[in-house]
């Protein structure tokens, strides 16, 4: 089957190639010129010039497409212009989506996050049906991914758009060029520049267990249902000891309070915001995030796609090994 895949060069979108390669698929990426190529070196794809904000771009990309995974989103926690964000996110789905509709692609797997889901105020993990609103997400990114998901289920229930949504949780592993939000605390922590912790927690998932996730939900998943693609539930200090192990170098000793590093935060948000407005290696949404525990089960995926996820420890490691390798630890 050919199959279009967006954010194709991206961390979780070249392990969606992967995976779909591995499978037999004939892939086509949809690139823009000015991204980085790195993560297609060397892999049998089609190559489609295109930009989510141009739709003419997206029709020729989707022609003779049958399957489509919409992986494409900007992931920063933090940007000069967030009504930007929230714009280039929402409209891209809804791009893309009008024209795979337009050419009768007949299955989309689209990529949302974990961050459009609730958490419960009792410390269970969240899950597929826990309550939200919009009110609940916290920064652009949250936000812009809550009315991307929205926009695919007006798609869904108005346009019987052959949609399954997949929510990934915080994936670590290989290929994060970029890095990541995530990658750079991986990248932090196995340099030794993170001495200290807040108390916090998240869904640590092996990107390429994502991908395969991405994969179950094309061939299993029900159209207009959504599944977690998820991993183990750790502390942030278990996470960053395991980095700090695997590194070789001494774990971090100091937790901090909220409000001790919320002033750090408001600081390096307004350096960046004054210099070259780099993504600042603290910020305030972030740690707003941080004072919940963002656990969430698996369950629902496992049951009705057959997913399944390696230990946390092996996400890790692989990070760390494909970030020394390439000269991030310098």
């Amino acid at each position: 089957m050919k199959i279009l895949v967006t954010g194709g060069t991206g961390f979780v979108g070249s392990a969606v190639v992967r995976r779909l390669l591995h499978a037999g698929h004939v892939v086509r990426v949809l690139v823009r010129l000015d991204s980085n190529w790195q993560n297609l070196s060397g892999l049998d794809v089609e190559l489609a010039i295109g930009d989510l904000g141009d739709p003419p771009t997206l029709a020729v990309a989707c022609d003779g497409c049958e399957g489509m995974f919409h992986v494409a989103a900007d992931y920063r926690l933090w940007t000069r212009n967030g009504a930007k964000m929230i714009d280039d996110n929402v409209g891209g789905v809804r791009n893309i989506m009008e024209a795979a509709l337009s050419a009768g692609i007949s299955r989309i797997v689209y990529t949302s996050s974990v961050a459009t889901l609730g958490i419960r105020a009792d410390g269970v993990p969240g899950d597929e049906d826990t309550p939200v609103c919009f009110e609940d997400m916290i920064g652009f990114y949250k936000q812009s991914k809550f009315r991307a998901e929205e926009a695919v289920n007006e798609l869904i229930a108005q346009r019987s758009a052959p949609v399954v949504i997949v929510n990934p949780s915080t994936p670590i592993g290989p290929r994060d060029i970029k890095p990541t939000p995530t990658g750079r605390m991986v990248v932090r922590a196995a340099a030794g520049k993170m001495p200290a912790f807040v108390d916090t927690g998240l869904n640590v998932v092996h990107v390429d267990d994502v991908a395969a996730g991405h994969l179950l939900a094309f061939e299993h998943g029900k159209v207009g249902e959504r599944y977690i693609l998820g991993g183990e539930n750790l502390s942030l200090r278990e996470i960053l000891t395991g980095i700090t192990k695997i590194a070789g170098i001494s774990p971090p000793r100091f937790k901090l309070p909220h409000g001790a590093v919320m002033p750090i935060a408001y600081l390096a948000q307004a350096w960046a915001q004054m210099t070259d407005g780099k993504e600042p290696f603290a910020t305030v949404d972030g740690i707003r995030m941080s004072r919940k525990h963002m656990f969430f089960a698996n369950d629902k995926a496992k049951r009705d796609l057959g997913y399944r996820w390696r230990p946390a420890h092996e996400a890790l490691a692989d990070a760390v090994e494909w970030y020394r390798t390439n000269g991030y630890l310098k």
